[in-house]
């Protein structure tokens, strides 16, 4: 059963040995957890262990598993259809009400407060028809997630979530036939198309007229460290930092999902990808976040090679974070050695 440390209860017996993120070994196979055990594990920054089932948790754990899993999916759908009816208002009327955003959003993120296992979390969420409405919620999710792991306070997390759900409120300003618009944009609609930035800084001024920072985060998510981007082209040190967030987020979300012309692809092939755009696009601070705290979560995830095999990943090399250790069957493939080997899927636990 892989705990998190923090979870564990003094009698917990490890399942299988416990290494460091260099491969040191910490704690063999078969230790009984006591504190000074969880102790030494903090010191090693190991997140997770497997320990064995205890004792009375074989009927109740997956029943509660499943009970998790059926009120996340309810409280996301609930809070989807709640940004519905922000964003119609928005279409409507050009504004929208606040306290609708407060009262759709606490609740779902109350209910993830404690959910340790991020990438189990982005897996159950993550959905193939993606649109405006769901890819909100999502970024809003994560910008939730790397707020908290840059160290924000409790206040300033749910504040730089809110403004990952209501970054694309501007969008409602778009013509249905260019924002749904499944192929290539021509220049005049994509013109049209980036200028979802500035109404939504309008909306949100309309709507929360003490709220400026959120307001600036939907006109900055498309801004560049390299002076790339959109609406104003401005550079590093120029972009508040919540909007740095938030386009880490945004381009995490857009690049897991199939809706932007490409096929969908592994969380290991986006977070590479992310990984490289934090070299000179993307704030490095948000990209190391969210890079360092969801690798240590893909160990123990099961996963599909692109030779067809199936194995589970047991050890991240610190000098390669997308070239896993991989347990296949009885034997392991070293995909930092096997170079043409490379992970294809990360698979959802059933």
């Amino acid at each position: 059963m892989r705990t998190h440390i923090m979870d564990l209860i003094q009698g917990d017996r490890l399942k299988s040995d416990a290494f460091n993120k260099v491969g040191l070994h910490v704690l063999p196979k078969g230790t009984t957890i006591r504190s000074e055990e969880i102790a030494l594990l903090i010191r090693q920054n190991i997140n997770y262990v497997d320990i064995e089932i205890r004792e009375g948790e074989e009927l109740t754990k997956p029943a509660d598993k499943v009970d998790f899993s059926q009120r996340l999916r309810e409280n996301f759908d609930l809070t989807i259809q709640g940004y519905q009816s922000i964003f119609l208002e928005a279409l409507t009327t050009g504004k929208f009400n606040q306290s609708m955003v407060d009262d759709k959003l606490k609740p779902f993120l109350e209910t993830i407060d404690d959910r340790k296992d991020v990438v189990s979390l982005l897996l159950t969420l993550g959905r193939d028809d993606v649109n405006i409405y769901n890819h909100s919620l999502q970024v809003g999710l994560l910008s939730y997630y790397i707020a908290t792991w840059l160290g924000y306070s409790k206040e300033e997390v749910y504040n730089i979530s809110k403004a990952g759900y209501l970054h694309d409120i501007g969008k409602s300003q778009i013509s249905q036939s260019i924002r749904n618009r499944a192929g290539q944009l021509v220049d005049e609609e994509l013109e049209e198309m980036k200028r979802h930035t500035k109404y939504g800084y309008d909306i949100i001024r309309s709507s929360m007229v003490d709220d400026e920072t959120t307001a600036l985060v939907a006109l900055q998510h498309h801004e560049y460290e390299d002076r790339s981007g959109y609406p104003l082209g401005i550079g590093k040190n120029e972009i508040h930092p919540y909007a740095e967030i938030v386009a880490v987020a945004n381009v995490y979300v857009d690049l897991t999902s199939s809706s932007e012309g490409h096929s969908k692809q592994s969380l290991i092939t986006v977070l590479r990808e992310v990984y490289g755009l934090g070299f000179g696009k993307l704030n490095e601070r948000p990209v190391q976040a969210l890079i360092h705290n969801l690798l240590p979560n893909f160990i123990g995830k099961n996963v599909l090679l692109s030779n067809g095999e199936m194995g589970t990943i047991v050890f991240n090399h610190p000098t390669d974070f997308f070239k896993p250790l991989v347990k296949v069957d009885d034997f392991f493939r070293d995909l930092s050695r096997e170079r043409d080997i490379v992970i294809e899927e990360i698979l959802l636990e059933a």
